[in-house]
């Protein structure tokens, strides 16, 4: 395999050339993480039947191109940041996470609140308790829901009938800033308000990631959109849910560590999805995923990848750990080029070590990913009928250049986090 030099940084040059460095390096742009969603994008077209394969093969560059757009997005919205991740450990620890809700509705409840406003005071119910219903399932239409307030009062109340007052209230108002709900609705849930009384809802289940519950969403406008027949709109999400998909296959996606911040570890994240695909796909890994699978059951399918996912989360970090400690240290980083840019990153060769301590981990999961992004977008097109795609054109507009993202992204700065 062929590397690009690297300039080894030891002893007093180092000192010489990181002060160098510091005046005219950068910081670490999103574009340092783009190779990989770009790649798995490209590839997963490959993977199409021969009633997919030409539509999506005309339109190859784009759907490339286009793979980076959730993450330019994160520039320029402080929604988009959630979508890429799912804390899954905030909530525990276990092998499968039952008691965290499949259901994007029941996981706002799941820590959501009421508060009831007057001018005296304020009232705030908190789900407290699920009382399961079906022995197989926490949150089945006849389990019950325990509310309770500060003064310890409680209010329990068909999970069924709760569900459908969210449907109602906060799901239409999601991006709401405050999201007030309808006095009478409240009063059928069986809250007795005090003339004038307001009522704010709140959750807090967001804050730690929704991912799985983004690529539902996403499946199902693409597939309406494949239904619809609309090739800019097929292309915008299909480009879009393979950068989804391809989160969901990192590890570091799913953890509140996600960038060794806790460990001491920091700057693992761009390691394992950056810096290893950049130097080892092109040349060693194994792009021969095979076609592209109908997904009978889309929600426990998008689970189980960011399941998996978690599972490897403390093969990441202890084999990255144990490898800095073993490891000499002034080989471990060095500046390169990039870009007309100076940077400093990990050496080839620490890679190599980190990539072979792993085992294959990170082409596992690129793998797995190439085929999943092709899948997604096979199930959707089956599920909208199989549309004649040789009759879709996509507008001009769509290939129309504008630099809205790009010009959120020179602001430099993320509304959430730096890191998912």
């Amino acid at each position: 395999m062929q590397l690009k030099t690297l300039i080894k940084i030891s002893g007093i040059a180092s000192v010489v050339l990181a002060s160098a460095v510091l005046l005219t390096s950068v910081a670490d742009g999103p574009e340092w993480g783009f190779f990989g969603h770009r790649r798995i994008n490209r590839l997963a077209v490959f993977t199409l039947d021969q009633d997919m394969m030409p539509f999506f093969r005309a339109n190859l560059d784009w759907v490339t191109d286009h793979a980076v757009d959730p993450d330019k997005r994160r520039y320029a919205s402080k929604y988009e940041a959630v979508r890429h991740y799912i804390d899954l450990d905030h909530w525990g620890e276990s092998e499968t996470f039952p008691h965290v809700p499949r259901r994007w509705t029941d996981a706002l409840i799941y820590k959501g609140e009421l508060s009831l406003i007057t001018e005296q005071d304020t009232v705030v119910w908190t789900t407290d308790t699920i009382l399961q219903g079906d022995p197989d399932y926490l949150f089945a239409a006849n389990s019950q829901v325990i509310l309770r307030n500060a003064e310890g009062e409680e209010m329990q109340l068909p999970l069924g009938q709760y569900r459908m007052f969210w449907i109602n209230n906060v799901l239409p108002n999601y991006y709401e800033d405050v999201i007030t709900a309808d006095a009478d609705s409240v009063t059928a849930l069986g809250f007795t308000l005090a003339p004038g009384a307001q009522v704010e809802v709140r959750e807090h289940f967001t804050e730690y990631g929704i991912l799985p519950y983004q690529l539902e969403r996403m499946q199902r406008r693409i597939t309406q959109a494949f239904i619809d027949e609309d090739s800019d709109r097929i292309l915008r999400l299909c480009a879009e849910m393979g950068h989804y998909i391809g989160d969901a296959h990192v590890p570091l996606h799913t953890t509140e560590n996600y960038n060794g911040q806790m460990t001491g570890q920091t700057g693992i994240h761009a390691f394992w999805e950056s810096r290893l695909p950049e130097l080892f796909a092109d040349d060693q890994y194994d792009f021969f995923v095979g076609k592209a699978r109908y997904i009978e059951d889309p929600r426990e399918y998008y689970w189980d990848i960011v399941l998996k996912s978690h599972s490897l989360v403390d093969s990441v970090l202890n084999t990255e750990r144990r490898l800095r400690e073993t490891f000499p240290e002034d080989q471990q980083m060095v500046f390169d080029e990039r870009s007309g840019r100076t940077i400093k990153t990990q050496s080839a060769e620490f890679s190599a070590a980190w990539d072979a301590a792993m085992q294959g981990m990170v082409e596992e999961r690129f793998r797995a990913a190439i085929l999943s992004v092709g899948s997604v977008w096979y199930t959707c097109w089956v599920d909208a009928g199989q549309p004649d795609l040789t009759r879709l054109t996509p507008s001009p507009k769509l290939f129309a250049k504008t630099d809205t993202l790009d010009r959120a992204v020179g602001s430099g700065k993320i509304k959430g986090r730096t890191h998912e």
